[in-house]
């Protein structure tokens, strides 16, 4: 443990992964957790894929509406050359990156970085998704936050689309998906 200029205890580098399904609070914890960083007066960056423009083409937006200023980008190995001199990483929506992002969480960790990943662990067919099962593996910590299923009031398990596509990424909210547990969740496919 080191102290920085405020005297506060911090670790160096590290990754911590926030993981769940959609309107868990996923982005909201990553937004509590960056802004504690700029509180502590630590140099924070928050990166979002360029793609994500549901709420904000800047800004990384929660479901209840409670925001931080990003970076978009298109490509992980951006963050690499945007985050220098930075205590902490912000990275929303990890899911939609490429395979890089788990190096450039490692070399980020690995230079005294704290990175703190945020995005679904799971698409709408209940598969891993993207690049979020490693990081899940490489992460010093792994945070599994859930929603409440809108169907029966138990945790939820996936984010039921409820649209009929099958492409992997389509990026909605409440009209596209719902928050199911696994037992819903099975009978929601049941009647497909």
């Amino acid at each position: 443990m080191t102290s920085n200029l405020t005297g506060e205890a911090h670790r160096p580098g590290r990754i911590e992964v926030v993981c769940g399904s959609m309107f868990s609070g996923k982005t909201e914890e990553l937004i509590r957790r960056m802004r504690r960083a700029q509180f502590a007066r630590q140099r924070v960056e928050i990166f979002k894929p360029s793609i994500d423009v549901r709420y904000s083409e800047e800004d990384v937006v929660s479901h209840d509406q409670k925001h931080i200023q990003s970076t978009p980008i298109d490509s992980s190995a951006s963050i690499l050359l945007l985050a220098d001199d930075i205590d902490v990483v912000g990275i929303d929506e990890a899911q939609f990156f490429d395979e890089g992002i788990v190096d450039v969480c490692n070399e980020l960790a690995n230079r005294g970085v704290r990175v703190i990943v945020a995005g679904l662990d799971m698409d709408f067919r209940g598969k891993p998704f993207g690049p979020m099962p490693a990081l899940c593996a490489i992460a010093d910590e792994v945070t599994k936050v859930h929603a409440i299923c809108v169907r029966c009031g138990a945790l939820a398990y996936v984010s039921h689309r409820k649209v009929s596509s099958e492409r992997r990424v389509l990026l909605g909210e409440t009209q596209e998906y719902e928050p199911l547990c696994r037992d819903c969740y099975q009978k929601a496919l049941e009647t497909k």
